[in-house]
C-alpha cells in the first residue's frame, strides 16, 4: 500500500507503486490531461516517475511555480533536436533554462545566420506538432561514452568521462533523438506548446573556459502562452527604445570608449544628473543620522588578507606595486570603514554609528561581462556601514527599510520585492556565528513588517542579507539595495567598543546600500523615465527659445532671472524657425520650452510649452518662476 498526501492535505491510497501520471488520472481526467510533471516530497520529477513509498505529492500543471522553467528546459532540447535534424554535422553540448528563456551551445564551423535561426525555429514548431514522447533511460557510464563517441558527439563523451566511474548516467529519448540530461522533462514535445521564439546568437566557450574551443550559443525565449510571449516581445521593443546607452548618446549624457574599458565619461548634462542624485542622497543620509567619510583608493594587501577579501576577491582586484609593497585598488569600502571605527575608543553610547561614503571602487570584471553602465569596472557605491549592538539590529533594520522605500518612491519606483539570502557554501565564520546572524536578520525583518522570499545559499561570504529588487515602468526587475548582517568582519579586523560594563565588545556591522552603484542606478533611472526626467531631476529644466531677434535681449533677461531663481535653463537665439527649435529641444527631452516673440517681449510674458503637450500657457515672468520652482522642488522627504 502506498499513501499519497496531496497539497490540500487529503490522502489517496494505492495498492502498490504508482506513477505520477496514474496519480493525476486517479484525481481526475482534467488533471491527467494538463499534468506536466510531479513533485515528490518537494523534488521535481518526470510524470512517469514511479512512487513506491508514502510521499507528499504535487501535480505540476501550467501556471505552477515550476512549470515555466520546465517548459524552457524542454525548449532547449527541442532546439537541439531541430538543429541536429537541419545540420547533421553539428555537435550539441548543453542547454539550460535561464531567466526569460533558454539557450543551447553548439559546435559548428559555419556561423549561424538569421536565416538559420528562422529555419531552426520553424523545425521546432514541427517537432512540437509531432508530439514526440519523451522518456528517461539509465545507461552505464562506459556505454554512454562509447555511444556518444561513435556518433561524433565528443563534448557529451568528454562530460561523461568527468563523472565518477561508478555513476550511471541519465539519458532522455525524444522521438528518434536522445540527449544526456538529468531532467526532469515533459511527457511529450506536444506539451510544450508554441509560445517560443529564437532571439540571437553569441559566442561561448566549452565549459565556460576561454582556453577551450569556442561554441555558438543560440538564445531563445519561452512562455506558457502566446499572450505572454507577445507581451515579453513588446517589453523588449520598449526596452530597446529606453536603452540607456542609446539615450546617453542622444541626450549627450555620457559615453564609453575602449581606452577606458568599463568606465564612464560623464558629459556636462549627465554629470548634472549625477550630482543631483548624489546631492539628494547626501541630504537623505544626513537627515537619517549618517556621518560621511572618505577612504583611500589604494590599500595594502595585508588589510585585504586580514578581512578575507584577498582570498575571496583577489581575481577581481586591480593591483599596483610600490616600494616592494603590493597594493589593491579598493573593490569595496568595508575594511576601510572599520579602520575609521577603530580610531580611538568607541563607547556603547556612541552606537549606532552610521558611517556613509560615496566610495569610488574598481573591480576587474571580464570585458565580456561589461554592459554599458549596468556592469562596469569603475563605479561609485552609495555605501554605508552601521556599527551597532545586537540589540540595535531590529531598530536599525526598521529605519533602513523605511529610508530605502522612501528614496525609491521619490525617484519614481513604486514596486519593490525583497529577497532573504542565507549562508552560501563558501563562507567565513562558523555555523554558530551564522545561526546568530541569520536569526538576527530574520527577527529584524519580521519587526520591520517586510514580506520576503527566500533565496537560499546566496548570502554574502561574511553574513546573510536582504536584497531589495525594484520593478521598473516596463516590468523589469533590478536588484539595487542591500542590507547585510556581519558578525565576522569586526572579529577579523579586531573592532570593539566599550560596553556599559566597562569591557570590550564586538560591534555588529550592518552593510547597506540603497542605490547600489551610482552608474548602474542612473542607467536604470534613465531607462525608467526613457530620458524624460521629472523637472527636479532634468539636467536642463527649460530652454528659452526666441521666435524673432526682436526678443533676443528680453530672452537673455529672462534666462538671467530664471537662473538667479535656481532653475537650470539654456537660451536658444539661433536664426531658426521656432517649430524647428521646439522639435529639437523636444527630442532632447527638455521638460519646458519658454517661447518668446515680440509680443512676449513687449508684455513681459512667457509662452510655456510642456514636453509632449501641444498647448501652451502664457504667464508673466514672476508667475513662471513661482510655478516652475514649485514643480522643480526636490521631493519633500529629502528635506530634513
Amino acid at each position: 500500500m502506498v499513501a499519497i498526501i496531496l497539497p490540500d492535505g487529503s490522502k489517496k491510497e494505492f495498492d502498490g507503486p504508482v506513477s505520477g501520471a496514474e496519480i493525476a488520472a486517479a484525481i481526475g481526467p482534467g488533471l491527467a490531461k494538463s499534468a506536466l510533471a510531479i513533485k515528490v516530497d518537494g523534488r521535481l520529477l518526470d510524470l512517469a516517475t514511479v512512487v513506491d513509498t508514502d510521499a507528499s505529492i504535487e501535480i505540476v500543471v501550467p501556471g505552477h511555480s515550476d512549470s515555466l522553467e520546465l517548459l524552457r528546459h524542454d525548449c532547449a532540447h527541442v532546439l537541439a533536436e531541430a538543429a541536429k535534424e537541419l545540420y547533421p554535422d553539428i555537435q550539441v553540448t548543453f542547454g539550460p533554462a535561464i531567466e526569460n528563456g533558454f539557450y543551447y551551445d553548439f559546435a559548428r564551423k559555419e556561423p549561424f545566420t538569421p536565416e538559420d535561426l528562422e529555419a531552426m525555429e520553424a523545425r521546432m514548431h514541427e517537432i512540437v506538432d509531432r508530439n514526440e514522447s519523451i522518456a528517461r533511460e539509465i545507461w552505464d557510464r562506459d556505454e554512454g561514452i562509447r555511444f556518444f563517441t561513435e556518433i561524433g558527439e565528443k563534448y557529451k563523451a568528454q562530460h561523461i568521462e568527468t563523472l565518477s566511474r561508478d555513476v550511471d548516467i541519465s539519458i532522455y529519448r525524444q522521438g528518434d533523438w536522445l540527449d544526456l540530461c538529468t531532467g526532469p522533462h515533459l511527457p511529450s514535445t506536444g506539451k510544450l506548446g508554441h509560445a517560443f521564439k529564437l532571439m540571437k546568437v553569441s559566442g561561448a566557450y566549452w565549459r565556460g573556459d576561454s582556453r577551450n574551443e569556442q561554441l555558438q550559443r543560440v538564445y531563445g525565449t519561452c512562455w506558457e502562452t502566446e499572450k505572454q510571449l507577445k507581451a515579453y516581445l513588446r517589453m523588449l521593443e520598449e526596452a530597446e527604445k529606453r536603452d540607456h546607452r542609446r539615450l546617453g548618446k542622444e541626450l549627450n549624457l555620457f559615453h564609453q570608449q575602449e581606452e577606458a574599458t568599463g568606465s564612464v565619461f560623464w558629459h556636462p548634462k549627465g554629470w548634472t544628473l549625477y550630482r543631483l542624485v548624489e546631492g539628494y542622497m547626501r541630504r537623505r543620509l544626513e537627515a537619517a543620522g549618517y556621518v560621511e567619510v572618505k577612504t583611500p583608493q589604494l590599500i595594502d594587501r595585508t588589510l585585504w588578507e586580514a578581512s578575507g577579501h584577498w582570498e575571496k576577491f583577489r581575481e577581481h582586484m586591480f593591483i599596483a606595486e610600490s616600494e616592494e609593497r603590493i597594493l589593491a585598488v579598493k573593490p569595496m569600502n568595508c575594511p576601510a570603514h572599520v579602520q575609521i571605527f577603530k580610531q580611538g575608543l568607541t563607547s556603547y553610547r556612541d552606537l549606532p554609528l552610521r558611517m556613509a561614503e560615496f566610495g569610488s571602487c574598481h573591480r576587474n570584471e571580464p570585458s565580456g561581462a561589461l554592459h554599458g553602465m549596468m556592469r562596469v569596472r569603475a563605479f561609485t557605491q552609495d555605501d554605508a556601514h552601521i556599527f551597532c549592538t545586537e540589540d540595535q539590529i531590529n531598530s536599525e533594520t526598521v529605519a533602513f527599510c523605511a529610508l530605502l522605500q522612501s528614496v525609491y518612491k521619490d525617484l519614481g519606483f513604486d514596486s519593490m520585492a525583497v529577497r532573504f539570502s542565507d549562508r552560501p557554501e563558501t563562507r567565513a565564520g562558523d555555523d554558530e556565528t551564522w545561526d546568530r546572524a541569520e536569526k538576527a536578520l530574520l527577527d529584524a525583518v519580521e519587526v520591520a513588517g517586510v514580506d520576503y522570499t527566500l533565496d537560499p545559499g546566496e548570502g554574502a561570504f561574511y553574513g546573510p542579507k536582504l536584497d531589495f529588487v525594484l520593478r521598473d515602468a516596463i516590468g523589469r526587475d533590478w536588484q539595487c539595495g542591500t542590507l547585510q548582517v556581519d558578525f565576522v568582519l569586526p572579529e577579523r579586523l579586531n573592532a570593539s567598543y566599550i560596553g556599559e560594563d566597562g569591557e570590550k565588545h564586538r560591534p555588529v556591522m550592518l552593510h547597506r546600500a540603497i542605490l547600489g552603484s551610482f552608474e548602474r542606478f542612473l542607467a536604470i533611472l534613465i531607462e525608467q523615465y526613457a530620458g524624460r526626467f521629472p523637472l527636479w531631476l532634468a539636467p536642463v529644466q527649460l530652454v528659452v527659445a526666441t521666435i524673432t531677434s526682436d526678443a533676443d535681449a528680453y530672452a537673455q533677461d529672462v534666462a538671467t532671472a530664471l537662473a538667479k531663481a535656481g532653475l537650470r535653463c539654456q537660451v536658444d537665439l539661433r536664426n531658426e524657425k521656432i517649430n524647428y527649435k521646439v522639435r529639437e529641444h523636444s527630442l532632447a527631452k527638455v521638460p519646458v520650452i519658454a517661447v518668446l516673440g515680440r509680443r512676449e517681449a513687449e508684455e513681459g510674458t512667457l509662452a510655456l510649452r510642456r514636453l509632449g503637450g501641444k498647448q501652451q500657457s502664457v504667464v508673466t515672468l514672476d508667475a513662471a518662476i513661482e510655478q516652475l520652482l514649485a514643480e522643480a522642488a526636490e521631493p519633500s522627504s529629502a528635506v530634513p
